[in-house]
């Protein structure tokens, strides 16, 4: 990622959540302490289902008396409705903004040379009003400016960005191992921690309960984390469903195909140390399990 590129992420969605309450209201569902979020801090959290397992992921942003919480698109409204689910008797209001912002990646370098920008995951500063934020993710993502388009267009300006094609930036976050495409399918598919929520910054196992706690708590205990979410390389498109194949035993299954696939891969079976210099198939395609 060039210091001076841009990516406009078009498949990004924004909802905002204020209210009275709504800082309890966050702090009872998501993964994540809702204390860490400031005007200077925001963090990666996730809402899971009560047996552990994955709904959503966003980035929660502090936003005047509320909350930004950047999503993938495509799941906005079916989140907004699980929200309601939660919500009972709460004093909040959510809205569906995806309309009205946009959400765009910048360097870190770029990030770094704005004013009081700190070399810290999650860091936040404002740019003509708007949230930039160091992704709490991976530093390496950049950072994450959120506007609304005639702002975000001011600001691609004043900072001399030139736009280019978010391909690039999903081609990094795939390679990090960070899933921000078609995460749908892997609704109810994967506990939290295969996600790598942990490595991730998602998941704070001092904040107490929250929707998935009991399940996520007790893997981490026992060590009973035992696949993990990786991403595939191939030359060919591959299936949802299908068996990953390492010396003729099943090592996983393809959760994600496209554009950028991913796997739930079984750990420490003693034959896979070695499975960089080993033929992996899936669908009977020669695969790559990209690993840090």
């Amino acid at each position: 990622m060039e210091k001076d590129q841009i990516f406009i992420l078009k498949d990004r969605g924004i909802i905002y959540i204020s209210g009275e309450d709504v800082k309890e209201f966050l702090q009872n569902i998501v993964t994540n302490d809702i204390n860490k979020v400031s005007d200077t801090s925001s963090c990666f959290a996730s809402l899971l289902t009560p047996q552990g397992k994955y709904l959503f992921d966003f980035i929660i942003i502090r936003h005047k008396q509320g909350y930004f919480l950047d999503c993938e698109k495509n799941q906005v409204d079916q989140l907004i409705d699980r929200l309601n689910i939660y919500k009972l008797n709460s004093k909040i209001e959510i809205l569906n903004l995806s309309n009205e912002f946009e959400v765009a990646v910048i360097s870190k370098k770029k990030f770094l040379a704005l004013e009081n920008a700190k070399d810290i995951v999650g860091n936040t500063v404002k740019y003509n009003g708007d949230p930039v934020v160091l992704d709490p993710r991976s530093k390496n993502l950049g950072g994450r400016l959120i506007a609304n388009l005639e702002k975000l267009n001011l600001s691609l300006k004043s900072l001399g960005l030139k736009s280019e094609d978010p391909k690039k930036y999903y081609t990094l976050s795939h390679k990090l191992g960070i899933p921000q495409i078609n995460t749908d399918k892997l609704q109810d598919k994967v506990f939290g921690l295969e996600c790598n929520f942990e490595e991730l910054n998602g998941i704070d196992f001092k904040k107490g309960c929250y929707v998935g706690q009991e399940n996520t708590a007790r893997m981490k205990l026992k060590n009973k984390l035992r696949r993990k979410l990786l991403p595939l390389k191939s030359n060919e498109k591959l299936n949802v469903g299908s068996d990953v194949m390492f010396n003729k035993v099943n090592i996983g299954k393809v959760l994600i195909n496209e554009p950028y696939p991913f796997a739930l891969i079984k750990l420490f079976d003693p034959d896979f140390s070695n499975f960089k210099n080993k033929e992996i198939l899936a669908d009977n395609k020669k695969v790559n399990i990209i690993t840090s």
